[in-house]
């Protein structure tokens, strides 16, 4: 199912005359900002909308969040969005294997949204587009039209984070068949991801490690295209002064919080290895702990841990924020990232002690101290754990001044508009 509001056009124009149209094509539904890519994806589509009237195609893949495509109306000039059937994405992602195209393309692919994206660009003369994931380049690269039709555009894409890396991440812990089929998605989507650089004016990454990890895989004359902008928080919604309203599910006893999207490999993966070697030397010493594991569409695997001492899996939640702020700590031992963890921005706005693997920092870059624990060691990561669950009184952390200097959205997003000043302009801010 589809639909369309095009017929706000003409208000919006009234609204915003002076405003230079603008395509921003989104894998997911930037609505709203609740999990990781969607947080990052409706700031930038919020600050593009400041200076260009925005025309979005998105597909939503989970029909909860078709309630909120009201929400961005006041962002967008026009809106079009594709229901997105998993099931059906996963068949379609399976002809990738009769293409030679890794299974990341045919999974986004849809005729309608590129019958739409051929008929804004030219009903509107668009000349600037933003690409958000990889997955979404394909509806504007000229190597998969019969004409060459986007060349003369100035497209921007925001990777985000370097996805084919994640796939070779997930096959270095898998073999036999599942190693061989992460490991040809790892290649293949390599390659598509060099091509997009090539193609495109900017390619944008979460953070400066994100992007100098992807210039080093560049040819000489592409690394001058390749950038870091950083991610955010909302401090303001994660302060820790505000009152939240409660949230019947937070544990009465000390308790240990891990928030995300629970059907995100990265995150089930993350759980599944505290729980199996962090969680048992936290109950050796503390049997009334308890680890609260916050995230909407928890997976089986995720909800199974609920049979075990001490865990709760919520599934999804109106306000993570009292989770967060209740608990003695927030971890985030993920074993396989990419990017920037919004998690970790989050419970540090919140001024929340945090116990975290070296990978979950990743392009956070923050010090270790009293608040802060940095560890992929089982047992440090246990007694640090213990520690905070002792500790009765809030301590006075620095996590929240360290943010608010750091990564605010304002902060981070300057150089976004920049980016798009000239078409051959490749000295933008980094």
């Amino acid at each position: 199912m589809s639909h369309s509001n095009e017929q706000l056009n003409a208000k919006k124009k009234e609204r915003y005359p002076q405003k230079e149209p603008l395509l921003f094509l989104c894998h997911r539904i930037p609505f709203p900002p609740n999990k990781g890519d969607k947080i990052r994806s409706f700031n930038i589509l919020k600050k593009l909308s400041e200076q260009y009237e925005v025309h979005l195609g998105c597909f939503i893949d989970d029909p909860f969040d078709k309630q909120y495509v009201s929400g961005l109306q006041k962002y967008c000039a026009s809106i079009f969005h594709l229901d997105q059937h998993k099931t059906l994405s996963k068949i379609k992602g399976l002809t990738g294997f009769l293409t030679n195209k890794p299974i990341t393309l045919p999974y986004y692919f849809d005729k309608r949204m590129q019958q739409w994206t051929h008929r804004v660009i030219a009903q509107h003369q668009i000349s600037k587009v933003f690409i958000y994931s990889s997955s979404m380049a394909q509806y504007v690269q000229d190597r998969n039209s019969q004409v060459a039709e986007f060349s003369s555009l100035e497209r921007i894409i925001d990777f985000v984070d370097i996805d084919s890396d994640k796939w070779r991440q997930y096959a270095m812990k898998k073999t036999g068949l599942a190693n061989w089929f992460f490991n040809r998605e790892y290649s293949l989507l390599a390659q598509v991801e060099n091509d997009i650089c090539v193609e495109f004016d900017h390619s944008l990454f979460v953070s400066p490690d994100e992007a100098q990890l992807f210039s080093e895989r560049q040819a000489l004359e592409q690394k001058n295209k390749v950038h870091g902008l950083l991610n955010g928080v909302d401090i303001h919604f994660f302060d820790p002064e505000k009152q939240f309203e409660q949230e019947t599910l937070v544990p009465s006893q000390p308790f240990i919080a891990f928030t995300g999207a629970m059907d995100y490999w990265a995150n089930i993966d993350a759980v599944l290895w505290f729980t199996e070697h962090v969680w048992p030397l936290v109950l050796a010493k503390n049997p009334e702990a308890v680890f609260c594991i916050v995230g909407g569409n928890p997976s089986s695997d995720v909800i199974a841990l609920e049979k075990q001492q001490g865990v709760l899996v919520t599934g999804r939640v109106h306000d993570v924020r009292p989770f967060i702020n209740q608990s003695q700590c927030v971890v985030a031992p993920l074993q396989i990232a990419r990017g920037i963890q919004n998690k970790v921005l989050e419970a540090m706005s919140l001024n929340k002690a945090i116990v975290v693997t070296p990978m979950a920092m990743e392009g956070i870059n923050a010090e270790a101290n009293e608040a802060v624990v940095i560890t992929d060691n089982i047992e440090v990561y246990a007694k640090a754990c213990l520690t905070f669950l002792a500790n009765k009184e809030r301590k006075n952390f620095t996590s929240r001044e360290w943010i608010i200097e750091q990564f605010t959205w304002p902060q981070t997003l300057e150089p976004l508009l920049g980016f798009f000043t000239k078409k051959d302009d490749s000295d933008a801010s980094n």
